[in-house]
């Protein structure tokens, strides 16, 4: 049976160039980047080669990147340590309500613990609205996040607009680049945003690793205390493998993002046609423009359909696919994003993410597309919700 791989969005398969840069710092060069003997500073060398590599890809200072565990970790630290930081005189936050769980768990912990938030919502295609960004700011305002590329429909925030309404009232702006660095053009000075989330897992590079940007000057309160790694600001001996390995794998990424974002465009244009033209009832969720969508995340709705039924059937076939955000799996509750959206429910349930990425080939969607019409035909079959005269 063929083993076909559309969740790329969840995770990535580790390239071997990455690996192979990764190696050296698993075997020979294995010291603790805070010890002052050589194998100690060959760590620390790899480390600050890696930072500087990295904030040249996304126009920061390697004085602005810190390292974290993963995009989970970044996202808390940017709401929590800002929070924290400016709370005597800042004590109000907005985010919008399609951000990746990291980021809504972490504005619910932080309303419980005395400070105030506001979600904003989006239009019919994952957009989030200036005028009600503006309209929810206040003095008060600490923090805005609102994420750039959206991990289940792929939809790419117009960020700069938004950062600018958030300065007017003196709130800082983070957002979640998670699912957008490495596949469309990620610069920070051309954001300008204050804090920006990243992590190597998403583009081919290892689990366990992340980094944050925190623009100089702005203070912001650590959420894991002990040494003084990351100046201060993130605790914890680091993982100098990962971050190698991140840095290669942000490089490869940042090579070739023009000629992937044309060829995954081409693909998700093929598959989207091709099931649309071979189902009924199958709707796009999220922007059709490749240009206001990461190209790679196609997310379509089959009526009447479970979206659980879907997957099961699909991985019966060697066709692995998701229903939204991974760290959400087992939920039987419709996708956040989706019901912000205001995609009806009927829809919502049967939604599928199909998401591409480097070793995706058009064999791959020509295979799952030769199975799929058959799933969603018997699914169906079975549906009190179809109409079978349609």
């Amino acid at each position: 049976m063929k083993q076909i791989y559309l969740d790329y969005n969840s995770t990535t398969p580790l390239d071997e160039r990455v690996l192979e840069a990764m190696l050296p710092y698993l075997k020979g060069k294995f010291g603790n980047a805070s010890s002052l003997h050589n194998f100690g500073r060959e760590a620390k060398a790899g480390i600050e080669e890696a930072r500087e590599e990295m904030a040249a890809l996304i126009g920061a200072e390697p004085a602005e990147l810190y390292f974290t565990s993963g995009g989970t970790e970044s996202d808390n630290l940017a709401l929590k340590g800002i929070g924290y930081a400016r709370k005597a005189k800042k004590d109000h936050l907005i985010v919008s309500a399609i951000e990746h769980h990291a980021v809504l768990t972490t504005a619910k912990y932080l309303e419980k613990n005395g400070f105030k938030a506001d979600y904003l919502g989006t239009d019919r295609e994952g957009f989030v609205s200036p005028p009600e960004l503006k309209e929810k700011l206040t003095d008060r305002t600490s923090i805005v996040s609102i994420m750039h590329a959206n991990n289940e429909v792929g939809t790419v925030q117009d960020i700069r607009p938004l950062v600018d309404i958030a300065h007017e009232k003196g709130a800082l702006f983070h957002t979640d680049a998670v699912q957008s660095v490495g596949k469309i053009k990620v610069d920070v000075r051309q954001l300008e945003v204050d804090l920006l989330s990243l992590t190597a897992h998403k583009i081919c590079g290892p689990k366990g690793i992340g980094a944050i940007f925190i623009r100089k000057g702005i203070k912001i309160a650590p959420l894991l205390h002990g040494g003084h790694h990351e100046k201060g600001r993130r605790a914890g001996t680091e993982n100098v493998a990962g971050i190698v390995g991140f840095a290669r794998a942000l490089e490869l990424a940042v090579s070739t993002r023009e000629s992937e974002h044309a060829r995954l465009a081409g693909l998700a244009d093929f598959f989207i046609s091709q099931v649309q033209s071979k189902i009924s009832d199958v709707h796009l969720n999220g922007p059709r423009d490749n240009n206001r969508r990461i190209p790679s995340t196609v997310n379509l709705s089959f009526q009447a359909v479970e979206g659980e039924s879907i997957i099961l059937s699909l991985d019966m076939k060697g066709v692995g696919v998701a229903s939204g955000s991974a760290c959400t799996s087992g939920s039987l509750e419709a996708s956040h994003v989706l019901t912000a959206m205001d995609v009806p429910p009927e829809l919502a349930q049967g939604s599928i993410r199909f998401s591409m990425g480097r070793f995706t080939t058009k064999e791959d969607l020509e295979y799952t597309i030769s199975v799929l019409p058959e799933i969603i035909d018997r699914l169906r079959a079975m549906s009190p919700l179809y109409n079978k005269d349609r």
